[in-house]
């Protein structure tokens, strides 16, 4: 992938495209590879008369996974929120291939987007194939994704293992072949190995050409498995650059950056 600011190279966020929007209810990914799928520029988000999020200048490409890392209330899932539309950003702006992204979550995902937020969006009373069928892409591609799914097919989501529950939370969303995915925190509580196997699914969606933001509290997996990252500190990017280089610097960003606790 391209470097940005602090890396050899061009600035990727530098780059001005031409892009036409998508059509409304296309949900197959882009062909366009590093073509710039979400951007965001000068954001402020917050709760009330909080502000969370400051200036926040960010973008994710076709093809590519990039991580945003920070530290407990250092604004990450606000960050989702706001791209996602949940959360209305009291200044800057958000585009989706160079135009204005306007509209509520569900007109979003209409649009391409898919959202896996922080706490498992699994009906309990629902089974699991009845869990599957409620999202927007085939029964068939969501086990394709993930087959450990089927043996369970009847069973109550709310009997699934954690990791199985996060699975099926995953396959739902990958099987619309979505354009643009924001996953946030698919690791909590997990095994290492169930981390592992989502993670590499949402490298293979990238790999496919999606575009992938990924909020992820195991910080070296993270930059294993993303192009990119961007570090939050207080609401604002401290940091940024390829994820091969800062991997580099681990010690120092765990030090600086990430270990600390900040109420929000």
């Amino acid at each position: 992938m391209t470097a940005n600011a602090g890396t050899t190279g061009t600035d990727p966020r530098r780059d001005t495209m031409s892009e036409t929007d998508m059509r409304a209810g296309a949900t197959a990914v882009p062909k366009e590879i590093g073509a710039v799928v979400l951007k965001a520029t000068g954001l402020d988000v917050g709760y009330g008369d909080t502000l969370v999020v400051r200036g926040l200048d960010l973008e994710v490409r076709a093809g590519e996974v990039v991580a945003l890392l920070g530290a407990n209330g250092a604004g990450k899932s606000t960050t989702i929120s706001a791209l996602a539309g949940i959360l209305q950003p009291s200044a800057g702006s958000v585009t989706w291939r160079g135009q204005p992204a306007r509209g509520s979550l569900h007109r979003r995902v209409r649009r391409g987007l898919a959202l896996v937020p922080e706490q498992r969006s699994v009906i309990f009373g629902l089974s699991t194939k009845d869990n599957l069928r409620m999202g927007r892409g085939s029964i068939g591609a969501a086990l394709d994704l993930f087959p450990e799914l089927k043996p369970f097919l009847s069973r109550k989501a709310g009997l699934l293992s954690g990791g199985q529950q996060q699975m099926l939370t995953l396959a739902r969303a990958l099987a619309t072949e979505p354009e643009l995915l924001l996953a946030d925190e698919l690791s909590l509580g997990l095994a290492p190995l169930v981390v592992d196997r989502l993670l590499a699914a949402v490298r293979q969606a990238a790999d496919r050409g999606a575009a992938v933001l990924l909020v992820e509290q195991q910080v070296r997996k993270a930059l294993k498995n993303s192009d990119r990252a961007y570090v939050l500190r207080r609401g604002r990017i401290a940091l940024e650059g390829r994820s091969s280089d800062l991997l580099g610097r681990i010690a120092e960003i765990e030090q600086s950056y990430l270990s600390e606790e900040i109420s929000a």
